[in-house]
Order: C-alpha cells, then sequence, then structure tokens
C-alpha cells in the first residue's frame, strides 16, 4: 500500500490544535491532532450542502452568500456551480494556511473555485463576519470543523450555541438560509435553531456519491421574519 506523505502543517489560531495536510497518490486528507476532519474522495455531503442551499435563494437578484470553511474547496466549488454570475461568495476561512493548499497542492481538486472572480477570501472567523452588518447576507453556509458537536475549537460553540444562532439570524435577509453540515445528527440543534427563528429542515445524506459512504447530516434553517412589536395607539 502507498504510504501517506505529510505535505504541511498549520496551527489552528487560538488554540494548540494542529492541521496536518497528507496526500496517498491521487488521495488528500486534512487531519487535526490525528483525527481526520475530511478526506477528497468523500465530499457528496459537502456538495449537497451548498447545492441545496443555493438553490433555494435561486430567485434573489444579486445574491450574496457567506461560506465559513474552505476545507478543500468543494463547498465553494458547487455553490458557484449553481448561483447565477451577478452573485458575490464571501469566504470565511480562520486558518490562513488553509487558503495557501487550496491555492497549491489542493487547486485542482475542485477546479480553482478560489479564482472565480465572484468569490472574496476574508481570513477571520466566520462568527466575526457574520456579525458586521445585519441583514448582509442571502445565505449563510456553515461548514465548519465537524459541525455542532465539533472536537478541534472549543470556540466553535460561540457559533452553534444560542448566540451563534442569533448572529446568523440577524446576519440573514428576510427568507435567508442558514445551512449547516455535520458529520452526525444532533436533535438539540434543530430545537436550538428553531428557538433562534427558524424553520428547519434536517436532511441525512451520504458522505460519498451514489449512495455510497457514511450518512452525514445538513440543516436547513430558512429565517422567519419576526413582526415588529406594535406600536401605541396615538391619542384621539
Amino acid at each position: 500500500m502507498i504510504p501517506w506523505e505529510t505535505l504541511a502543517r498549520a496551527r489552528v489560531p487560538g488554540s494548540k490544535s494542529e492541521l496536518v495536510l497528507h496526500r496517498r497518490d491521487t488521495e488528500f486528507s486534512i487531519r487535526c491532532d490525528g483525527l481526520e476532519l475530511m478526506n477528497s474522495r468523500s465530499h457528496g455531503s459537502e456538495d449537497a450542502l451548498a447545492e441545496l442551499s443555493c438553490a433555494r435563494i435561486a430567485g434573489a437578484k444579486r445574491a450574496r452568500v457567506l461560506i465559513g470553511g474552505l476545507g478543500m474547496g468543494f463547498t465553494l466549488a458547487t455553490a458557484l456551480r449553481v448561483l447565477p454570475k451577478d452573485a458575490e461568495v464571501v469566504l470565511a476561512e480562520l486558518v490562513p494556511e488553509v487558503v495557501v493548499w487550496n491555492r497549491t497542492h489542493l487547486a485542482e481538486l475542485a477546479a480553482t473555485p478560489l479564482a472565480d472572480r465572484r468569490v472574496r477570501v476574508r481570513e477571520l472567523d466566520v462568527g466575526q463576519v457574520m456579525r458586521e452588518r445585519k441583514g448582509a447576507f442571502d445565505a449563510i453556509v456553515l461548514d465548519v470543523d465537524n459541525g455542532p458537536e465539533a472536537f478541534t475549537r472549543a470556540s466553535n460553540d460561540k457559533l452553534y450555541g444560542p448566540n451563534g444562532l442569533a448572529a446568523a439570524h440577524a446576519a440573514l435577509r428576510d427568507h435567508g438560509v442558514l445551512a449547516v453540515w455535520s458529520a452526525g445528527p444532533d436533535q438539540a440543534f434543530t430545537a436550538r435553531m428553531e428557538r433562534a427563528g427558524f424553520g428547519v429542515e434536517r436532511l441525512s445524506v451520504r458522505s460519498r456519491t451514489k449512495a455510497k459512504g457514511v450518512r452525514n447530516t445538513i440543516w436547513l434553517g430558512t429565517r422567519r421574519v419576526r413582526p415588529e412589536p406594535a406600536k401605541p395607539a396615538l391619542p384621539r
């Protein structure tokens, strides 16, 4: 069997964790502290995440989408295939080296999506980008770590907890879509999304194409418009 080759390493900002990029022949793997986060042969669920979320905003003019987490570029590439030419995609990636890997070692895996003129890269935590401006996006796609029960960064709870979901709700336009990828199901997260003001659909999808691979979970939350408080009646 062909052995794995280590190509590069990167420290995750704000933690002691390390990402390591490996290659074995034409297969690539990114691992965190010895645990595999992603593999180039298993991206069917990431493709579904982008396709399902972007299809829901197909009618939006000059759609603006925020993607949290670059990974190996598959989520971004699928979003670009679905979105129209006048769309804008803001890609938030916390680890600068992952952006470099996608321009070098991993560039051809997803057909160089970072070269698309519609893409703007922000080397920041996606939570910070969400909090910059209210009503800024038609869709927010979160492909960060392994989902709501992530093991890479404890601070990801700020993204998937009540405060993070409230920030996502505020950053979306009316009827905007929050899409979240997870390695597995989490009933508690479904309830948190509903309490945060989203109409939620939870889907189980295969990690590989052609009905192969383990099942991953995708949440699609539509931002419900909260009614404004009634104004006091004026005296006659």
